[in-house]
């Protein structure tokens, strides 16, 4: 009678030493921050997802107003009959045929001169970076040297000579461009088919007298564009200057400014250029074929292989699928946001789940050293409520801006969980301090977001000294007290 009149109570008293127990509390904590986990990565691929929006909606902006554009060094084109057996066996005059032809020259020098006002359009809640430049290019063509092109000068037609320039978009063009030839104004016509150097060209015939040894050009344009503006030094020599009204310009591609400036919400810079890294010759010959392709999804990456790419070889009058120019071969002006919402919040969203950890840490030391039990359930609306933070800080942030968002998400989440832990714990005091430990937490990852060079130090760093506090705070904690007795509830 005694032994089952002891069993429920032995079997009582165990099941409260499970329930108590601190090292079975942690687990719960740490199987439970893993679990939470799942709407991180949930959030994650919603901050994706609007981020693709804003990219679809910038790039439909920039479909209407203009892409990125792409200017190019003038080429001056000059068409000859070239005459081919129609066979090997035979060189009868009735067994040949002429072919078109095209000597291409590149212009001795190359000055580019830009005066650039980018500015946002929007559209809805998302909004795009969009310029208006005016553009002049002047410069000279040297000579032609016909004895290393060994063309016979009686099969060339100088009357047809073409004077070819690129751009990225049409669409940008606010109105024909202009050319000063030798003191002549001649006008641009779109060419789509014939000489197709480039993306998009403007062709003009140029009066070319074979003996002169120098001729000048100039081209005046307004192009409108978006998010940046390339340049494609052609020349033997070619020099850039650009300036404008934006605070945070990046300077990206083949070459980097020689001179630069940036003072408040203006930036100057210039690029003197040679053509030693240039992969096309000064003047070939050959069939009309492109000469550029332009990649606007890998223009951030542009640097990468230039040095392999440099180090090729060319033949002095040839011009192949090897020489094609691309982006690593384009000086690039961008024009960053001023603030990018998306990827300041996808930067924060990775801390997450160590803002998670680090505060159910100090829930269960609070739980110890007070002596007031939080259950399980509670551990999951306060998780709840951190996570819910990164949602309101992304639908703010959309509206109101990064910095703005982030304090009224931070301040609201502080409120809400310390007023949830005072109706827990009925203490205002551990209340108050579980808010400040939470507020500090969410200054500390703002901080980190704002020191970009020195944030993996400065993350470890802090990292450490709280790993180290609460190292401290443990030794002063008897962990075997919820073991030996009841706890208040």
């Amino acid at each position: 009678m005694d032994n089952n009149n002891s069993s429920p109570i032995e079997q009582s008293t165990l099941f409260e030493k499970v329930s108590n127990s601190t090292v079975l509390k942690l687990f719960i904590i740490f199987f439970l921050s893993l679990i939470l986990l799942i709407p991180l990565s949930l959030i994650s691929d919603l901050i994706e997802e609007r981020k693709n929006r804003e990219q679809e909606v910038s790039g439909g902006i920039a479909l209407n107003w203009g892409k990125d554009q792409v200017i190019s060094s003038p080429v001056l084109a000059i068409p000859y009959r070239e005459t081919i057996p129609l066979s090997a066996e035979k060189a009868e005059k009735s067994n040949l045929r002429e072919e078109l032809k095209w000597i291409f020259v590149l212009p001795k020098t190359s000055n580019i001169a830009t005066d650039i006002t980018p500015q946002h359009l929007s559209r809805g809640i998302y909004n795009a970076v969009v310029y208006n430049s005016n553009i002049t290019l002047e410069g000279s063509f040297d000579k032609i040297s016909l004895e290393k092109l060994e063309v016979p000068h009686e099969q060339i037609d100088w009357k047809s000579s073409k004077l070819i320039f690129g751009i990225q978009d049409f669409k940008g063009l606010g109105k024909r461009p202009s050319l000063n030839w030798d003191g002549n104004e001649l006008t641009f016509e779109p060419d789509f088919n014939n000489l197709n150097l480039f993306t998009q060209n403007l062709v003009c015939p140029v009066p070319l007298d074979p003996q002169k040894t120098d001729n000048r050009f100039k081209i005046k344009l307004n192009l409108k564009g978006s998010k940046s503006l390339n340049f494609l030094p052609l020349g033997d020599q070619t020099n850039i200057q650009a300036k404008g009204n934006w605070a945070n310009p990046s300077f990206t591609g083949a070459f980097l400014p020689s001179k630069r400036n940036t003072e408040a919400s203006n930036f100057s810079a210039s690029w003197e250029i040679p053509s030693f890294s240039r992969k096309l010759p000064q003047q070939w010959t050959g069939d009309a074929r492109p000469i550029f392709q332009f990649d606007n999804n890998n223009l951030e990456n542009a640097n990468e292989g230039n040095e392999q790419k440099a180090a090729q070889t060319v033949p002095a009058t040839v011009v192949s699928a090897n020489n094609l120019l691309d982006n690593t071969d384009m000086i690039t002006i961008n024009f960053l946001p001023d603030i990018n919402n998306y990827q300041k919040t996808t930067r924060v969203a990775k801390y997450g789940i160590l803002v998670i950890i680090l505060t159910f840490t100090s829930l269960l030391f609070t739980e110890v050293i007070k002596k007031k039990r939080i259950h399980i359930i509670q551990y999951i609306l306060i998780g709840a409520a951190m996570v819910l933070f990164y949602t309101l800080l992304l639908a703010l942030s959309e509206h109101i801006g990064f910095n703005l968002a982030y304090l009224t998400a931070s301040v609201a989440t502080v409120l809400l969980i310390g007023s949830f832990i005072k109706s827990i714990t009925k203490d205002q005091k551990s209340a108050l301090l579980l808010s400040s430990i939470l507020g500090l937490f969410y200054l500390f990852i703002y901080i980190l977001m704002q020191l970009r060079d020195y944030s993996l130090i400065a993350g470890t760093i802090g990292i450490f000294i709280i790993l180290a506090i609460l190292m401290r705070v443990s030794t002063k904690i008897n962990w075997y007290q919820f073991d030996n007795s009841h706890v208040d509830q």
